[in-house]
């Protein structure tokens, strides 16, 4: 009795049919599709009324520099770019000593803004990476001093610029500026996660002593926190003005903020020339901004990505 063997290549298994669609499946997918995309309509729909708002105010101070106070309060009001933009600017250089003051507040901001930066780097490395006595009583006592108004320190910053003679010199604007809790916080808080230990002590190891192991590595790892407070410092310097009409006597040494304030009289304000003056001041702070923010972005798409 012969027996056939069937060769187990030749052995064809029937074709699988595929799963038969699930309807409810598929209109659950087709509902979470629509929601998607509908929830991206309204999110791109925010973020471009955000944007109409954030801009409007000063695409509003451009046209009101370009116009004159009569247009300005004209109804309808005017929305659309006037044509006396150079006139206005011509009555501000004649009314103040525009360049003059531009001067002083940009030596003042950039002075206060570098200082800063240096001191509350080099204090915020210390309080995250180093052990020393008192380290925790200190950095509690500097957290204190932010429920102090800064409007309580106006009178006893006075007595002292007065008593070191500093009453009408930018040394009164600099020094007390140079620091500043906020951003001892703000990088201590930076370096304690971005910094690690064993980075720090292979620098020891490696016979770098704390300044070098501070530019080494703290400050490559402390780059966009360094961004982001030059750009708060700079604002903040620029924008400043209290301190600066207190302390500033000498009208020469004027800046920015004081000298604009001048433009306004009681007699009659000409609006136009004050949005040009204005204008005129906000359009260093966006030079900076865009400058910083690319270091600032970039260190948040680098963290991003390590992520």
């Amino acid at each position: 009795m012969t027996t056939t063997q069937t060769n187990p290549t030749q052995v064809q298994t029937p074709p699988q049919s595929s799963p038969p669609i699930d309807d409810a499946q598929a209109r659950r997918d087709a509902r979470a599709l629509k929601q998607g995309r509908v929830a991206r309509i309204v999110t791109h729909l925010a973020i471009i009324v955000g944007v109409i708002l954030s801009i409007f105010p000063f695409y509003w101070l451009v046209v009101m520099a370009t116009n004159t106070t009569s247009d300005i309060f004209g109804f309808p009001p005017k929305l659309i770019f006037g044509t006396h933009l150079f006139e206005n600017i011509g009555h501000v250089l004649a009314s103040i000593d525009l360049f003059g003051a531009l001067g002083n507040t940009l030596f003042v901001a950039l002075s206060c803004t570098v200082l800063v930066m240096f001191f509350d780097s080099l204090a915020a490395f210390a309080f995250a990476k180093f052990e020393f006595p008192f380290r925790r009583t200190l950095f509690a006592i500097l957290l204190a001093t932010f429920m102090i108004p800064a409007q309580l320190s106006l009178v006893p910053n006075f007595v002292v610029m007065s008593q070191l003679g500093w009453i009408g010199s930018f040394q009164a604007l600099i020094i007390p500026g140079a620091a500043n809790a906020f951003g001892i916080f703000l990088l201590r808080q930076l370096a304690a996660g971005a910094i690690p230990d064993e980075l720090v002590e292979a620098a020891r190891i490696d016979g770098a002593g704390f300044f070098r192991t501070y530019f080494l590595v703290a400050v490559p790892m402390l780059r966009g926190g360094l961004a982001f407070l030059g750009i708060f410092t700079f604002i903040g310097a620029w924008n400043d003005y209290v301190w600066p009409l207190i302390v500033l006597v000498d009208p020469k040494r004027q800046t920015l903020q004081v000298a604009l304030a001048q433009l306004s009289s009681i007699y009659g304000t000409d609006y136009g020339m004050v949005m040009a003056g204005a204008l005129i001041s906000v359009l260093p702070l966006i030079g900076v901004f865009l400058i910083g923010s690319r270091h600032f972005i970039a260190n948040i798409a680098a963290g991003a990505v390590k992520g």
